[in-house]
């Protein structure tokens, strides 16, 4: 299936689809409200989407590896007006949807020091300019980390999170005495762990060495995207069968076009020792669990650190890249989530 990217990407009849890409996302961006803020010395790129429905509650959403802005555009129009698509008004969000520093068209870090903490203080900064006195906020992948420090910062706008991967570890007495399913969740953990972290040694150890490939090989880029796809999305015979190619390829293009191979991969040398500690979160948080996420939780498991679920659920299908992968249970989710607190 990389061959059918690299095809597309590079070779010679297939190479328009690169440029239908960017047209068809330049389009698709600037049909929303694009802007650039500096924040602690960096330039970042972000999305506001406001709604139509006066009761829309503020809701900050932050991407991860290897996601951008790109993967939320199923889930923008729902969350936004979401009676244009069959659902209630009093479901409304105002969107922002920030890229991380060295993502997409943020700026890319000149210096140290950009982990998931400083940046979580910069998304508290943009929401203050943007006005916003009350606001929720939700996250998957490095967005799971950011969110879940912003919860522990606990800026008194924030009025709960939602994660779509919950950063959770057993105890050792759970590990011991684990249930049928999270005796599963234990083996994907040691699965993972022997096969699937070999992305995660380079980035946090070398991300200029693999950044080099990254920025000058549409193909490599590509492959190194794509192969995430078929490890981490809910699929039976491939990753085509929940996303379409350009799903793929546009999400590509954002890693790809800004040559953000070394900078995003930078987040990892950045964070990796620190971002994923267990630390207890007061604030209220809901939690979907959806069954092909690379750690699946028990509620007993998140309850130590979690104090204050709101919302928990385990969904039948979907992956990593739950809004990507599955938009309409995503939306349900975040409603059904943030709902009580409107």
């Amino acid at each position: 299936p990389t061959i059918a990217l690299k095809s597309e990407l590079k070779s010679g009849p297939s190479r328009p689809r690169e440029g239908d890409s960017q047209r068809r996302r330049t389009a698709w961006l600037n049909g929303f409200g694009q802007f650039r803020t500096t924040i602690d010395g960096l330039n970042f790129h972000f999305l506001h989407i406001r709604s139509k429905e006066t009761g829309a509650l503020p809701l900050l959403m932050t991407h991860g590896w290897p996601g951008s802005v790109i993967e939320f555009n199923k889930v923008i129009g729902p969350l936004v007006d979401p009676v244009a698509h069959g659902g209630d008004a009093r479901d409304a969000f105002h969107l922002v949807l920030p890229s991380l520093p060295g993502y997409g068209f943020s700026e890319k870090p000149a210096s140290k020091g950009w982990n998931v903490s400083r940046i979580a203080r910069a998304w508290v900064t943009l929401m203050g300019r943007l006005g916003y006195e009350r606001y929720v906020a939700q996250g998957g992948d490095w967005g799971s980390a950011v969110t879940t420090e912003l919860a522990i910062q606990r800026p008194s706008e924030c009025l709960a999170i939602h994660l779509n991967l919950a950063i959770v570890h057993p105890t050792e007495e759970q590990r011991r005495d684990p249930t049928p399913a999270e005796s599963e969740a234990l083996k994907a953990m040691a699965d993972l762990q022997r096969d699937g972290t070999g992305y995660l040694a380079i980035q946090a150890t070398r991300p200029q060495t693999v950044g080099y490939g990254l920025v000058d090989s549409p193909a490599a880029q590509a492959a190194w995207i794509y192969d995430k796809y078929h490890a981490w999305i809910d699929h039976q015979n491939g990753p085509e069968d929940v996303l379409s190619l350009d799903d793929m390829l546009d999400n590509i293009m954002m890693y790809w076009l800004p040559a953000t191979g070394a900078s995003s991969a930078r987040l990892y040398w950045e964070c990796i020792a620190t971002a994923f500690e267990q630390r207890i979160v007061e604030m209220p948080v809901g939690i979907s669990v959806f069954p092909k996420e690379l750690l699946r939780p028990s509620r007993r498991w998140a309850d130590g650190i979690y104090k204050n679920v709101i919302h928990w659920n385990e969904l039948d299908r979907g992956g990593h890249f739950a809004a990507f992968e599955q938009p309409e249970l995503f939306v349900d989710e975040l409603r059904t989530c943030f709902r009580s607190l409107r």
